[in-house]
């Protein structure tokens, strides 16, 4: 209620404001029409007195100044010509210092002491100093502020600058610089003093008023940005020394930020690289409030900016110490401000760390030294759990791999782990993540042994358990996604040396088996195939060379693939550890190594028999066996009977009668390799393809028991498919006889009474009979072969 009525009041107050200015407006207006000087400058007097108020916020007041501004734009005009008023400009300079109250006499002395400078009857600097002196005389904030902002506008385009129509004859721009510095000075002090005019309970109003007002006061400096006369030398000897003086001195932190961030917007970079040592002075001794971290880092990112867009000045970079200037400073204002939060002075490496990448790009020192900065703040501290903290770290750590677009170079930064370690377990993976996608994006491969595993090292928060975190705590997806990605990183660890590689190996193997149980389904078999691809390259590496160690040979990787694999059996997963000890074992068979190939069998059958439970996983599991057993050349008679022999057991051994069916004809394919020295076994293929038709008819049998009905043919056309094949290899002992029984038995059994019609079944034989109908057609020595079957 109260803040209504006050807003109530201060409407109220404004009106009444604006009313008098009216009042007096239309009074002063027929003066002007009357060309009647002495009428004029009585009620421009009584216009200017309405701005004695000091009822109004500065937002209120500002509008009540306008109002008077534009009159006073133009009395203005009624000033500059003399035949209307018939005084000369010296008189009137004069004349109106006899107003009667201090406020109106000072705006109508500034009005015509504008029109005097315009003159040039007397030198600029004289009037511009008489002015700003005359100015003193108002004390009160609010009113001293727009009046010197009104001298600041009226003189703004008359100041004695070069090539300007105000300089000479003793008026130099060095009188301009010295005025408006002059005038900055009294503005400020009139802006700082506002903090003082209520209680400590109204600080935040008054915080808010003094807000509204800083442009007043900042206009000042971009009036001095704009003399031409201000070169470096000036702006260095001059210039800054007297602006700094003034920001310092008044111990206001508002203040202090406001200006500071003036002077690095206003003035050119070149200034600012050029006086860098003399500007970071100042900021240590500013006020422990006054917010240094986004002054600074707007400095830093103007002066990053400014070398990207002039390469040219770089070697100035190099000649000023710019890097060593600004990391002395930071150090200096974090130590000053003991209570900065840890994410000022994040936020202030992060910008040191920009503005390095951009002017020294080639300077790893530096940037690793930004690091250690960062880490010697961290350290003695508890991970970082505010969340604005992490998210300037994980800016930090990221801005190096955005700018070299190469993990390998941030491996080098001994600083770059050292400040991951600060980061909580959460955050750690995120950083993991976006150091696993920039060598994903970039195509980076990473070479050495010691380079993996500081990479593993930056990355352990994917690879292992971090802070007493559980992997049953996470969620499933999530995880996957993780190990995944840890999974796609392996891909991108080569080098052409196999003793390295297998180094590399021997590292991630390490950092894989800290990484629990539930880790290795995903991480065992993106480094188990990176073996296998070491391998074949080592193709014909037989083993040691006499008298010397060779540390990279197949037998030392199968070893150790051995290893790997068999630390699946704690997750448990099988079915896994089956399909990776048959690629071992297809990988032994192309490096003539049957002694390591049967081994890697051994223990894929070993697995089938004790750990492989489930029906379908056996299904699978056997088909696998039997694909890969019918590829290996690399056994003697002796291995692979014994190997074909549990296969084919196994296959008869599975829980459906269909499965054990499909499972026994693969088996035929054991017997029977179309290679030049390939095994040609008919009789045991005959076999196979006879003991399978057993179990289809026992299928079908069962079928017919549990459902009254046969079941469909399937099965049967399968076999003779497999029947074609082996005949048109020239199996001996598959003759168009028995091919020619099994297509009768198919028929009958389909026109049984009792058989369902299966749609799939009967295309399925159909087509099958439509092959061998186009082989007897097709002529020469298979047509010749075929001719014999009746269809």
């Amino acid at each position: 209620m109260l803040i209504a009525n006050g807003i109530e009041d201060e409407d109220k107050w404004l009106a009444e404001g604006i009313a008098g200015i009216q009042h007096s407006a239309f009074y002063l207006h027929r003066a002007l029409d009357s060309n009647n000087l002495r009428e004029a400058l009585k009620y421009s007097a009584q216009l200017l007195s309405e701005l004695r108020t000091s009822r109004l916020s500065p937002h209120k007041y500002y509008e009540l100044y306008m109002r008077a501004f534009d009159e006073l734009r133009r009395l203005e005009m009624f000033f500059k010509d003399e035949n209307r008023h018939g005084c000369p400009v010296v008189d009137l300079y004069e004349l109106v210092q006899h107003a009667g109250n201090i406020l109106p006499r000072l705006y109508l002395l500034c009005t015509v002491g504008s029109i005097y400078i315009k003159s040039k009857e007397t030198p600029a600097k004289d009037v511009l100093k008489d002015l700003v002196e005359m100015c003193r005389g108002v004390q009160h904030p609010i009113r001293g502020l727009f009046l010197r902002s009104y001298l600041a506008q009226i003189s703004r385009d008359k100041l004695p600058d070069i090539a300007s129509d105000y300089e000479g004859e003793g008026d130099t721009f060095m009188d301009a610089v010295e005025f408006v510095l002059q005038n900055f000075a009294e503005m400020n002090k009139l802006w700082v003093r506002m903090q003082h005019q209520g209680s400590l309970r109204e600080k935040e109003k008054l915080d808010k008023e003094r807000n509204e007002l800083r442009d007043l006061v900042g206009k000042n400096l971009h009036v001095l940005s704009q003399i031409e006369g201000v070169d470096l030398d000036i702006y260095r000897d001059t210039v800054l020394p007297k602006v700094l003086e003034q920001v310092v001195n008044c111990k206001d932190e508002l203040a202090q930020y406001y200006l500071m961030d003036c002077i690095i917007q206003v003035f050119p970079d070149e200034y600012h690289l050029q006086t860098l040592e003399t500007l970071l002075g100042a900021f240590p001794q500013l006020q422990s409030a006054v917010d240094i971290k986004t002054v600074l880092s707007r400095l830093m990112e103007r002066l990053s900016n400014y070398a990207a867009s002039s390469p040219e000045v770089l070697p100035d970079f190099l000649q000023v110490e710019a890097f060593t200037k600004l990391s002395n400073a930071i150090g200096k204002v974090i130590e000053a401000q003991v209570d900065m939060p840890i994410v000022g002075a994040i936020t202030l490496y992060v910008s040191l760390l920009t503005f390095t990448l951009h002017v020294h790009p080639d300077r790893l020192d530096y940037v690793d030294q930004v690091l250690g900065a960062c880490v010697k703040k961290l350290s003695g501290k508890a991970k970082l759990q505010d969340s604005r903290a992490t998210k300037q770290v994980v800016a930090l750590l990221s801005t190096p791999l955005e700018k070299y677009n190469n993990i390998v170079t941030a491996l080098t930064l001994s600083n770059y782990p050292r400040v991951m370690d600060h980061l909580d377990a959460a955050t750690n993976k995120v950083m993991a993540i976006v150091i696993i996608q920039s060598i994903m994006k970039n195509n980076t491969c990473v070479s050495t042994s010691d380079k993996v595993e500081v990479l593993f090292e930056l990355i352990k928060g994917l690879i292992k358990d971090m802070d007493g975190t559980s992997t049953d705590e996470l969620d499933e997806e999530d995880f996957k996604e993780e190990q995944n990605s840890v999974a796609r990183l392996m891909h991108m660890l080569y080098n052409d040396d196999p003793e390295e590689m297998l180094n590399i190996m021997n590292t991630v193997w390490k950092y894989i088996m800290a990484g629990g149980s539930k880790r290795l389904p995903f991480t065992v078999p993106p480094l188990v195939f990176s073996a296998l691809k070491l391998v074949r390259r080592l193709h014909g590496q037989d083993g040691d060379v006499a008298g010397e160690e060779v540390p990279a040979t197949p037998k030392k990787i199968f070893q150790l693939l051995n290893q790997i694999i068999e630390a699946l059996s704690v997750v448990p997963a099988p079915e896994l550890a089956l399909r990776l000890y048959l690629q071992c074992a297809e990988a032994a068979n192309d490096c003539d190594l049957e002694p390591v190939a049967y081994e890697f069998f051994t223990q894929a059958f070993v697995l089938y028999e004790e750990e492989v439970a489930d029906s379908k996983a056996q299904v699978t599991a056997i088909h696998l066996i039997i694909g890969t057993l019918q590829r290996m050349n690399v056994f003697g008679v002796e291995n692979r009977d014994t190997l074909t022999h549990k296969a084919t057991g196994y296959s008869a051994k599975l829980l459906k009668k269909p499965d054990q069916c499909r499972a026994v004809y693969a088996c035929s394919h054991l017997f029977w390799v179309d290679d030049q020295d390939g095994i040609k076994d008919g009789e045991r293929v005959l076999l196979c393809l006879k003991r399978s038709l057993r179990i289809a008819n026992a299928a079908q049998q069962m079928v017919n028991v549990t459902r009254g009905s046969s079941g469909p043919v399937t099965l049967f056309v399968e076999i003779l498919n497999k029947y074609l094949y082996f005949f048109e290899k020239g199996s001996p002992q598959i003759t168009t006889a028995a091919i020619q029984g099994l297509i009768e038995l198919i028929k009958t059994e389909m026109q049984s009474d009792s058989s369902t019609s299966n749609p799939a079944s009967d295309a399925f034989f159909a087509s099958t009979l439509s092959y061998i109908q186009f082989q007897k057609q097709k002529g020469g020595a298979m047509g010749e072969k075929y001719d014999p079957i009746k269809l």
